[in-house]
């Protein structure tokens, strides 16, 4: 069985998460988006440092699928270098990790 995993991906605004968490969906690439409207990043960008207001995306996949949507998520994003990070799911309701695998097609 495929692993699911949860991707972390910041993006500028919520608009922009919602645009990419559309193409992902349509594309089967996951099965859910959560977007957190309202976050502060603060980190290093050539040398400066950065205190920027972002927003979350959580996206339910699986591990299969992570290129190809990291792939996607690249074309579609505005920035240079967007975040995006894939955690295992280690454990989760039985049903609901079923649904995520089928979602995703597998």
């Amino acid at each position: 069985m495929d692993e699911v995993i949860v991707i972390m991906i910041t993006a500028p605004s919520v608009e922009v998460c919602r645009q990419i968490a559309g193409h992902l969906l349509a594309d089967k690439l996951i099965a859910c988006a959560n977007i957190l409207p309202a976050i502060h990043s603060i980190y290093t960008w050539k040398g400066e440092t950065q205190d920027e207001e972002e927003a979350l995306m959580l996206c339910k996949s699986r591990a299969g699928l992570f290129e190809e949507l990291s792939k996607t998520v690249r074309k579609l994003h505005p920035y240079e270098l967007p975040e995006i990070i894939a955690l295992p799911v280690r454990h989760g309701l039985p049903a609901y990790l079923e649904w995520v695998l089928k979602e995703t097609g597998f």
